[in-house]
């Protein structure tokens, strides 16, 4: 069966490659609307997999990651819209050389080819995968976990029958429905038909893809994101920053899971930041000055500081110096998402270029690393490695380049 889906979605990728913006737009509209018409299909398949999920007791915030509330299928509809607003890149001639022996020699962003997808219970990668894949003309499979198989199954369903009223190959998206480990283990090994593999979830899941995967990875990384408050910030900016990167969604790889506060403002800053996180029901592991400032925080082990909670829970350190902050962060950050609040021109510079994660921000919250919110449209995951791709992947991290020669004759001597 994947044998045969591989080689379905290789021929589909050679089609896809061949056609022209106009067309990705149009059926990239014509999804988005099939997708409208079909939202209460959708939601009810959807409910299906809440129902289940509930069942076998799945966490909150991870219910949060499954359920496609109306408001957010309205999101992923609009998210397949922005994508057609935004550029085409393949096709790009990205340069063009004249050598001495009168060959001019170009290079052109081309896609990939068939792109993989292993991910977990979250159905709106299923779209937003589809499109940005679509509008770079690869194909794309989808591996998606049981606890959302019923919302993949009527997603990719209707952007199929979207792609055949087009008169495109509906192949450019195929989803494996089978969810047994074993069939995404043999996924990691169809080299010969995937040219790419993309893993979107926990840490386990990560783990066992880049281990296992004979198909070139990009890591898409855990965020144990850290807020590092400084000595010279400015609460009023640092309390709404830090409950909004915290608390808005639990359940996201951009969320707070650690602050690091500067000693020199810690004991007016942490009795702040532990009442408005305790009335938020959110506990604190701190180490043992930030137990000695506030009696409610609870003693942090190292493990704490390493730790992506995904749940109301955040560490807490202390720390003599800046320099003593950005090694702690770039001891145990997962190079996600990190931020500082700080008033201090200098720091905030530093704090920029010492740090050594995907996204680094200054007063801000770290809850803005994602493709819709860089003006992506959509993204593909979020890159934690250093090669090819690196922070929210948008279009241009689907493609690659081929050089392009023309010639008049030449040889070579």
């Amino acid at each position: 069966m994947l044998i045969d889906l591989g080689k379905r979605a290789k021929k589909a990728s050679r089609t896809m490659a061949t056609l022209g913006t106009t067309e990705k737009n149009n059926a990239l509209l014509k999804v988005s609307d099939y997708l409208i018409a079909n939202a209460d299909m959708i939601i009810k398949a959807n409910d299906i997999d809440i129902e289940n999920a509930k069942a076998n007791n799945m966490s909150e915030s991870l219910l949060d990651r499954l359920k496609l509330t109306k408001q957010r299928f309205d999101d992923i509809a609009e998210g397949i819209r922005q994508v057609v607003s935004l550029e085409d890149p393949i096709g790009e001639v990205l340069s063009m050389k004249e050598r001495p022996n009168g060959l001019l020699i170009g290079q052109k962003r081309v896609p990939i080819g068939v792109i993989g997808i292993i991910y977990e219970s979250r159905p709106n990668v299923t779209v937003d995968a589809f499109s940005l894949c679509f509008k770079t003309g690869n194909a794309v499979v989808l591996r998606g976990g049981s606890d959302c198989i019923n919302s993949n199954i009527a997603l990719v369903k209707v952007i199929k029958e979207a792609l055949v009223a087009c008169d495109i190959d509906p192949d450019a998206i195929n989803l494996i429905e089978n969810t047994d480990r074993e069939i995404a283990k043999q996924f990691m090994h169809l080299n010969q038909y995937i040219d790419l593999l993309i893993p979107r979830g926990g840490a386990g899941l990560i783990k066992t893809v880049v281990e296992n995967a004979t198909i070139p990875v990009i890591e898409t990384g855990t965020g144990n994101c850290h807020i590092f408050v400084d000595e010279y910030a400015d609460l009023d900016k640092a309390l709404p920053i830090i409950k909004n990167a915290k608390l808005q969604r639990l359940g996201v790889c951009n969320a707070c899971e650690s602050l690091v506060i500067h000693k020199n403002i810690a004991n007016k800053a942490l009795p702040m930041i532990a009442k408005m996180l305790s009335d938020n029901d959110c506990e604190i592991r701190g180490d043992e000055a930030a137990c000695k400032i506030d009696g409610s925080i609870v003693k942090a082990t190292e493990e704490d500081f390493a730790t992506e909670y995904l749940a109301k829970i955040i560490s807490a350190k202390v720390v003599d110096s800046f320099d003593e902050a950005v090694a702690h962060i770039n001891n145990y950050s997962t190079g996600h998402s990190e931020a500082i609040i700080t008033e201090n021109y200098s720091n905030a510079q530093k704090f920029l270029n010492e740090i050594d994660s995907a996204c680094v921000y200054v007063n801000a919250s770290t809850r803005f690393t994602d493709g819709f919110m860089f003006g992506f449209g959509a993204e593909i995951g979020i890159s934690t490695q250093k090669l090819h791709a690196r922070g929210p992947m948008g279009l241009l991290a689907l493609t690659s380049t081929k050089y392009i020669i023309y010639g008049n004759g030449q040889i070579r001597e």
